[in-house]
């Protein structure tokens, strides 16, 4: 979509002025990941306009590759409106206009699988699921288990004011059923499923292997099975891992509910990674970027705990910057970071230029 982003903080009412920007769970992600230096395709449709042209060029500028995005000539590019305030703030609004857009248009007759398939991890979002019954029956599509599908990350992303009255929060935990990671929020699980804490979300979610339930400033945990969650194309050398320090914890207390995985007489592994302290500048897009760092992690096949560090840095990258989309820090730079103690880590101050100097990065 085209995000137009206001000029000071108020409500939409107030504001006079915005700035045309780009937004969207997926793409942020593909923005992310790419300018992290991995290969990353973008797969979507926008209108034959100016707004089109806008979002593509500025998805393109961050090295994704958008041979797979569809113009369409008869469906104009959606656009949004927002505030300046964090989401979770009971003043945030969002104005979406995207009903009879260019990517509610998406469906499985008129995406195209081989470029879908072709990656090593698929990332998805329930957000397009709310977009119309056609992009949902795409989504239910591409989170069937079978035989030769990449690895399928899938975040929640639950926005009510999409779903509006309908049955929006059964939708999600069907769809996130059929990944193999799930990220969501413990607030959003809150309030989609009634659900109070990240044990709940994982018993709730017994068919994947990997749980990430983000936790806001205290954090996230992550559940992994007892056996490697990982297929053998995205398991990385493990030439060095035995002498990272703070190894995660194996916990086996909790009872497994049918279907789940077994280690013992309880749950595989659970990681809790606390998050650094961040001097925010912007409070939106973190959850985008916490994604593509986690996903950037499991592709060089990285545990639990680096994933999740990895996540952790991508979201400072974009808090302490004005907009949505930030450079991620050089990877020497990042895996220095997240091979941190855990009292090292616990001492990080990360605030606005961090990301391209090492002497904005604190550990008193």
């Amino acid at each position: 979509m085209v995000a137009f982003l206001p000029s000071r903080p108020g409500r939409l009412a107030d504001v006079p002025s915005f700035e045309r920007g780009v937004g969207g769970a997926e793409s942020n992600v593909a923005c992310a990941l790419a300018a992290a230096g991995h290969a990353v395709k973008w797969v979507s449709r926008v209108g034959a306009d100016g707004f089109g042209d806008a979002v593509v060029s500025a998805v393109s500028a961050y090295g994704v590759d958008v041979s797979g995005v569809r113009r369409d000539a008869v469906r104009p590019t959606g656009v949004y409106f927002r505030t300046a305030d964090d989401r979770s703030a009971g003043s945030h609004e969002v104005a979406y206009y995207r009903a009879g857009s260019a990517a509610s248009a998406m469906s499985s007759a008129n995406v195209p699988w081989g470029e879908v398939w072709a990656g090593r991890v698929l990332h998805l979002s329930g957000i397009t699921a709310a977009l119309s019954a056609e992009c949902l029956g795409l989504m239910r599509s591409l989170l069937v288990r079978r035989p030769g599908r990449p690895l399928v990350s899938f975040d929640v992303n639950y926005r009510a004011g999409l779903w509006g009255s309908g049955s929006g929060p059964e939708v999600l935990l069907e769809l996130a059923r059929g990944a193999d990671v799930v990220f969501v929020g413990e607030d959003e699980a809150e309030a989609a499923w009634g659900l109070g804490d990240a044990w709940a979300v994982r018993e709730a979610l017994p068919e994947v292997g990997v749980v990430v339930v983000k936790r806001g400033e205290r954090g996230v945990t992550v559940f992994e099975p007892p056996t490697p969650p990982l297929p053998e194309t995205l398991r990385g050398p493990t030439k060095g891992r035995g002498e990272l320090r703070d190894r995660p914890r194996t916990v086996r207390t909790r009872p497994t509910p049918a279907g789940g995985f077994r280690e013992g007489a309880g749950w595989g592994k659970v990681t809790e990674v606390p998050a650094p302290r961040v001097h925010v500048v912007a409070p939106t897009g973190a959850g985008d970027a916490f994604a593509a760092g986690f996903l950037h992690g499991t592709l060089r096949g990285l545990p639990a705990r680096e994933r999740a560090r990895h996540g952790h840095l991508m979201a400072a990258a974009v808090l302490t910057t004005p907009g949505d989309h930030a450079q991620p820090p050089h990877r020497a730079h990042a895996d220095k970071l997240t091979a941190l103690g855990d009292a090292a880590w616990g001492r990080l101050r990360l605030g606005p230029g961090w990301t391209g100097d090492e002497q904005e990065v604190r550990t008193p």
